[in-house]
């Protein structure tokens, strides 16, 4: 199955968190795989395995597999994943027709915000809520397997004032 997703900054204001139909602590890891992302998340008492292809159309799209898999398995996996955890709250905000995925991260990322939508074509219209700011969509700094090598915190500076902490 193909994702096909946009990811946008978001204001600081905190107005998406009134709006959120639910939020849920997650963690993740990334297992050394050459050609593919290769993810381990915990996410409350559920696990998941996910594997993504490289990226395709500036980052718009790849392809994506995904199942759920009991929790004691995934918590071994993450054991022999390398670089740490990508520590997160994701808040679910449906608006308009689309569910946005806002993340707010923790740890060497604290601060950094963002939100995805996911889609159905790559030419989907949909409305922005007033709280979503510039698009990032294929940016790597974004990209959460990037987070572990390269944390929020020594490049939040290209991020522009209003959308930092």
């Amino acid at each position: 199955m193909n994702e096909i997703e946009r990811k946008f900054l978001v204001k600081r204001d905190g107005a998406f968190k009134k709006m959120a139909s639910s939020q849920s602590a997650i963690a993740q890891g990334y297992m050394n795989v050459e050609g593919a992302t290769v993810r381990i998340r915990l996410r409350d008492e559920k696990a998941y395995l996910t594997i993504k292809g490289p990226s395709r159309n500036g980052g718009l799209s790849r392809y994506e597999f995904e199942r759920e898999i009991p929790i004691e398995d995934a918590r071994e996996m993450l054991k022999l994943c390398k670089g740490g955890l990508v520590e997160k709250t994701r808040y679910l905000v449906p608006y308009e027709g689309h569910t946005f995925e806002v993340d707010e991260f923790k740890g060497a990322n604290e601060g950094l915000l963002f939100a995805e939508v996911e889609l159905k074509s790559e030419d989907e219209p949909f409305e922005k809520p007033e709280w979503l700011g510039p698009e990032v969509t294929g940016d790597r700094h974004f990209y959460n397997k990037g987070l572990l090598k390269n944390p929020y915190s020594l490049w939040k500076q290209l991020v522009p004032a209003e959308y930092r902490e």
